[in-house]
């Protein structure tokens, strides 16, 4: 059967990484097209309102004073300036005292950025970019630290959860609990399947989703409370701000404990409790991002098999055509995908004799067919957690050892992964 000219399979086969990465661009051009036009449907006529009201304002203003436009427009000029030095019509606490200054490079090392202080100095702007570069490096580093750490307590209660099912699902029918005889009798028995299952077990990356938004929902919904109560913001406000400061947005309309003294005599406890809320919220909300980036991954994998069928028209026989050639990181499903020379220590498939030693995890996070292919962060992911869990960390091979590289979760551990990776291929 002669291939179509419309085919892909016309111009050869597509890396997976590369079409992964095109098809998700693609994703970003068109999300941000959709968001553009949502925003402007729903803002523009808000702004318009109010580029009015503000014009009917200035030649009221204009009118009654008797001044004229020029020196109303260079007066409003000026107050900009002072604006932008943290000068405000309200009392404010002072920007660049110690307080203000920690307050400020903690928005700088977080990367959220709010804008309602800059450096205005030369000096300033400089050591800016020198502070900025190893402070936001060292963050994202403990970011990271962080999202192993709390995926480490997630592993162990999953386990514990999953260790109480299995307990219960090898009692007797009838629910009496078994002799010690006999249940020390039946353990020779029955031994080697309970640790065959458990040590198959891995934790579900959904389950670490889920718990991780839990989280991230408790710690913006308490630390709504606390700023609608101290701010005097309304608690959808509140709830927004919290999102743009937690996910590093920082936008800057909305700013957290900006004024000198707060009523009750309680300013030191609500900026310490706006220091651990923000901490902790920066940290939940990256850590969830990082799952959901590993998701949207696998809908990523499911696409590229989806448009991938179509191809196959020119190949319509089994077996690999003479031209065709092996692709790196090649998707494909678990029940087309033959196991072949499985590894102990990575539960995967060794592809060492096509693509120089990588390896590709044969384990499934679904029973759906369009998440059945794992990718090198997925398998680092659930390895990392079920090793966590049983409390049998990896042990580093020599050749990670010799590079310097070591495992890790998230964007962490795909990082490492691949430089390990390539330095071995080196």
């Amino acid at each position: 059967m002669a291939c179509r000219s419309g085919c892909c399979c016309s111009s050869g086969p597509i890396n997976d990484d590369n079409a992964r990465f095109l098809l998700l661009a693609l994703f970003i051009v068109v999300y941000l097209f959709c968001g553009a036009a949502v925003f402007s449907a729903l803002e523009q006529p808000k702004e318009r309102e109010a580029k009015e009201r503000w014009v009917q304002r200035f030649e009221y203003f204009s009118q009654k004073y008797n001044l004229s436009k020029r020196d109303l427009n260079n007066f409003l000029r000026n107050y900009e300036e002072a604006n932008v030095a943290g000068i405000r019509v309200d009392t404010i606490r002072p920007r660049w005292d110690f307080t203000g200054a920690f307050y400020f490079v903690g928005t700088v090392v977080s990367t959220i950025g709010f804008g309602m202080t800059t450096p205005a100095t030369i000096g300033g702007k400089i050591f800016l970019m020198f502070y900025g570069l190893l402070g936001c490096a060292a963050t994202i580093l403990f970011f990271n630290l962080f999202l192993e750490r709390v995926i480490t307590v997630i592993a162990v209660v999953l386990k514990s959860c999953h260790e109480r099912r299995h307990n219960k699902a090898v009692l007797p029918q009838n629910g009496r609990e078994v002799p010690e005889g006999s249940r020390a009798g039946g353990a020779a028995g029955s031994g080697s399947g309970k640790v065959e299952d458990l040590a198959g077990w891995k934790p579900s990356v959904y389950c670490v989703m889920l718990i991780l938004g839990v989280a991230a929902i408790l710690v913006s919904c308490c630390a709504s409370l606390m700023y609608s109560a101290a701010e005097g913001w309304g608690y959808l406000d509140s709830l927004y701000f919290c999102f743009v400061a937690f996910s590093t947005i920082g936008f800057g309309d909305m700013v957290s404990s900006q004024r000198v003294i707060y009523e009750g005599h309680a300013t030191a406890a609500y900026r310490l409790g706006n220091f651990f809320f923000i901490l902790t919220g920066v940290c939940c909300i990256y850590s969830l991002f990082n799952v959901i980036s590993i998701v949207i991954k696998q809908v990523l994998n499911w696409l590229l098999r989806r448009l991938e069928a179509p191809c196959r028209c020119c190949f319509p026989k089994r077996g690999h055509h003479p031209h065709r050639h092996p692709r790196r990181n090649v998707v494909a499903p678990g029940h087309l995908r033959t196991r072949r020379d499985p590894s102990i220590e990575t539960d995967a498939i060794n592809e060492s004799e096509t693509d120089t030693g990588r390896r590709m995890s044969g384990e499934m996070i679904s029973m759906r067919d369009f998440l059945a292919a794992n990718k090198v962060n997925l398998a680092i992911m659930q390895k990392q957690l079920s090793e966590m869990a049983i409390g049998h960390p990896r042990q580093s091979s020599s050749s990670s050892r010799q590079n310097g590289f070591s495992g890790g979760v998230g964007a962490l551990g795909i990082m490492n992964n691949r430089l390990a990776e390539t330095s071995v291929d080196r």
